[in-house]
């Protein structure tokens, strides 16, 4: 006898009750501080476009150029005949800027690091990761086998600890800058701790790269670290370098290991070459643009200055173009995101399961775009939400 279908309205009516049910809006328009929702223009601070290349009128052209050498889909997997030349010089390009001798591409963030960590670990062994790492890492993790444990938030010395009760440690796994609250993870003491447990540490540095450090090239330059201390890098080129796909750089055993192994790497399609062509330009105009990361964190500081004087609960511990918001409930994240909103000011409500429960929150991200008028201008709304909720 065959059983019925589990119906899913309740799970959807469950989390329409919890104030976490996730909603699209349609978005009319390049990707820029400015946007046209429902026919009502906004301004956006949700985006990852960091240094404000999304919309730049140079990739596109750089795009187009691509597809006129290119065409537009790669036909097959890197392995069969999909690996092209623009995508050669782009593993080149990113293995320079981040100082490693080799850059593998992959299709998005997420599939880089699922493959990872599912390549290099076993099952039988431990992995140990921040408790805030990125969902994608979470999930490499479970893909591996591997057993694992989460250590506490960016706290090194409980890591020794946990690390002191375990044998074949092959990978210690953290964000560079934690997407949902913004802070640098402890990496100059967690490289010893590595070190002393003989594991690899990985660091995905998706909201680093192109934002901090000497040229933009993370956090990792940020701290002054190298391949010798930290063996494998992750990095997205869909956040501040405003077109799309990720790579992993380390050593050429490294990318050898990920190119035999990488499931997710030999069994999908490589991601279109004029996509690679431009963001070779991406690439080289963050680097040719300080100017960029300067005028960001003009505006973070800006920011965190008039949000102090408001007695706003901003983190003490975020300094880059991630500033949350701590709010609390779930509910109460989605009321002040939707009385912005009514402001013309876009600011996502972050709640759970991305964040742990009790700690929603808004997730106001910077751009290069934005002015120091529009600073001010999401400073005067945070202040009349924040009034209008003391009364209610």
């Amino acid at each position: 006898m065959n059983r019925p279908l589990k119906p899913l309205e309740p799970a959807l009516a469950a989390l329409r009750a919890q104030a976490l049910y996730r909603t699209r809006r349609l978005f009319d328009g390049p990707q820029q501080v400015r946007q046209t929702v429902a026919g009502h223009e906004v301004l956006s601070f949700c985006s990852n476009d960091y240094l404000g290349l999304a919309a730049d009128p140079r990739l596109s052209a750089a795009l187009q150029e691509g597809a006129r050498r290119y065409g537009v889909g790669s036909g097959a997997a890197h392995l069969i005949v999909g690996h092209r030349r623009a995508h050669q010089e782009l593993e080149d390009a990113l293995a320079a800027f981040v100082g490693r001798p080799r850059a593998l591409l992959f299709a998005t963030g997420y599939l880089a690091n699922l493959s990872t960590i599912a390549a290099l670990a076993e099952r039988g062994e431990w992995i140990f990761a921040d408790r805030l790492v990125h969902a994608s890492l979470i999930d490499g993790v479970r893909l591996s086998g591997a057993q694992w444990r989460r250590y506490p938030h960016c706290d090194a010395q409980a890591l020794t600890r946990l690390l002191a009760e375990r044998d074949a440690v092959p990978l210690i796994v953290t964000d560079g800058v934690f997407s949902m609250d913004g802070d640098l993870a402890p990496l100059p003491e967690l490289v010893p701790v590595a070190r002393a447990a003989g594991a690899r540490l990985l660091v995905d540095d998706a909201h680093g790269l192109g934002t901090i450090g000497p040229e933009g090239r993370g956090t990792l330059a940020h701290f002054g670290l190298g391949l010798a201390e930290v063996p494998i890098l992750i990095g997205t080129l869909g956040k501040a370098f405003g077109t799309f796909g990720a790579f992993v750089a380390g050593e050429e055993a490294l990318i050898e290991t990920l190119i035999q192994g990488a499931r997710g790497y030999i069994y999908t399609t490589a991601p279109p070459p004029a996509l690679a062509h431009a963001t070779l330009t991406a690439l080289k105009l963050a680097q040719d643009e300080p100017w960029r990361r300067a005028q960001l964190a003009a505006r973070v500081a800006e920011f965190r200055a008039g949000a102090a004087q408001l007695g706003l609960p901003i983190s003490e511990e975020a300094s880059t173009p991630i500033q949350p918001l701590s709010i609390g409930s779930a509910a109460h994240a989605l009321d002040w995101s939707r009385r912005l909103e009514a402001r013309g000011l876009l600011v996502a409500a972050i709640r759970p399961p991305t964040v742990p429960r009790g700690t929603a929150r808004l997730r106001i991200a910077f751009s290069a775009a934005h002015t120091a008028a529009d600073v001010a201008r999401l400073l005067d709304g945070l202040a009349a939400v924040a009034r209008e909720t003391a009364r209610t």
